[in-house]
């Protein structure tokens, strides 16, 4: 009953402020790669491929497969090009794999990869620890994949982590976010995605962050990215929507976990931003029965909780 009520009341603030909402918004799923990349448990190949396959027949028009990174650093992604290849493509829907330097944007284009992500960091302390780099230095190992996907012919989405906090420097200036979001927009990325990484945002410091980045890079070319460490994703999301932000990154069961906030519970589940954009007539596409079946298998899967709050409510009727 309690997850009930904290979905309605959310609904129900929002029809009382009156919010103007577009019609229609865009969910990237991103369960198979941000939600499955810190499992220490190796998932089998083909139930990653199943697992895709599942999220496709869903409705999404986005799904995150795999990151072409080094085994040593992602053991769970290590099967990356075998997941590509036997994925199902449907038509309609974009497989994006994340690259985060030159080798893996090879790796990726050897399978047929015609999507990749880039990751940034608007932290200097974070990219530090994170990549071993700053900042700048960050941004300009970017360069070759860029120049090498606008002569493939390939779209590449941008990621800023840290937007609203950093687990060693605490609030981040929307100044800084503004900078790295700006660079990635105009080294030639089609979409800049805005991370929460510990999830600390609330709806003003969510709107303060936008704002800045609003200054330079227009909304449609923007996506959001909540953790809901504190129960705060769903509200940020609709803040983001009031804005003209209409992409948003979710994750199937809120799989995924971020390991420098204690508690924190990870992505927003995409079940419940289906539901809640659902009743308020924002459609997604997306059908919330076949999203939630798809859930119950993979957390059954992977002996994992399915920590959404749809799922919780569904439990109590």
């Amino acid at each position: 009953m309690e997850s009930m009520r904290k979905l309605s009341s959310i609904v129900a603030r929002a029809r009382e402020a009156s919010l103007s909402l577009p019609r229609t918004a865009k969910i990237v799923e991103v369960g198979p790669r941000d939600g499955l990349q810190n499992e220490k448990e190796i998932l089998p190949t083909e139930i990653k491929i199943e697992f895709i396959n599942r999220l496709s027949e869903c409705g999404f028009r986005s799904v995150e497969v795999t990151s072409f990174v080094s085994p040593k650093w992602v053991p769970q992604m290590g099967d990356n090009s075998s997941v590509y290849k036997g994925i199902t493509k449907k038509s309609g829907v974009s497989y994006p794999v994340l690259t985060p330097n030159i080798k893996g944007y090879e790796s990726a284009r050897e399978v047929g990869c015609d999507e990749v992500a880039i990751f940034a960091a608007a932290s200097e302390s974070f990219s530090q620890r994170n990549i071993n780099c700053s900042i700048r230095e960050s941004l300009l190992r970017f360069e070759p994949i860029m120049t090498r996907a606008y002569h493939d012919g390939v779209k590449v989405r941008g990621y800023v982590s840290c937007v609203l906090g950093c687990p060693y420097e605490g609030q981040i200036d929307p100044e800084s976010v503004r900078y790295v979001a700006k660079r990635l927009h105009d080294m030639g990325c089609y979409e800049v995605s805005l991370g929460d990484t510990i999830g600390i945002g609330t709806p003003q410091s969510t709107e303060e962050m936008l704002r800045a980045v609003l200054h330079d890079i227009s909304p449609d070319k923007l996506a959001v990215h909540f953790h809901n460490t504190y129960d705060r994703a769903l509200e940020n999301i609709l803040k983001a929507l009031t804005m003209g932000i209409t992409v948003i990154d979710s994750s199937v069961a809120s799989l995924g976990g971020c390991p420098y906030a204690k508690g924190a519970t990870g992505n927003v589940s995409s079940e419940d931003v289906v539901y809640i954009l659902e009743q308020l007539e924002v459609s997604t596409g997306v059908n919330l029965q076949k999203l939630s079946e798809t859930a119950e298998w993979i957390c059954d899967k992977i002996g994992r909780q399915n920590r959404s709050e749809y799922r919780k409510a569904s439990d109590s009727l």
